[in-house]
């Protein structure tokens, strides 16, 4: 059995999801995200390489949008792993409520930022 070394909680979650690279841009469906990165799946695979650099754009809202900074750091198939960089304020507030809102828990939400920080 392989050993857990996941640090931080996924948050499962629907949200209109884009990859940004500098030449093209394509809509990735969300599996789930978590303050070290997120998931997603796409239907046609993208012209990105392990390692390669992206923007995940994530529409919560119209209003809303965590533009999160990536690094592909896995593909299997369909899924697309992604490691988050740093963000601008906006966005990690915004992540931050999120990952809030779906742990329940003040006391899951500071261990998350004390990893974070920790990072």
């Amino acid at each position: 059995m392989t050993e857990e070394r996941r640090r931080f909680q996924r948050i499962t979650f629907d949200a209109n999801c884009e990859v940004h690279t500098d030449e093209c841009s394509w809509p990735v469906e969300l599996i789930d995200i978590s303050f070290q990165g997120a998931l997603t799946s796409v239907i046609l695979t993208p012209l990105l390489n392990i390692g390669d650099a992206a923007e995940l754009i994530i529409r919560l809202t119209n209003d809303i949008t965590i533009r999160m900074p990536v690094i592909l750091r896995h593909q299997l198939g369909e899924y697309l792993g992604f490691e988050a960089q740093s963000m601008d304020i906006d966005s990690i507030s915004h992540l931050r409520r999120l990952v809030e809102l779906n742990l329940g828990s003040e006391a899951l939400l500071e261990r998350e930022l004390l990893q974070l920080t920790n990072s």
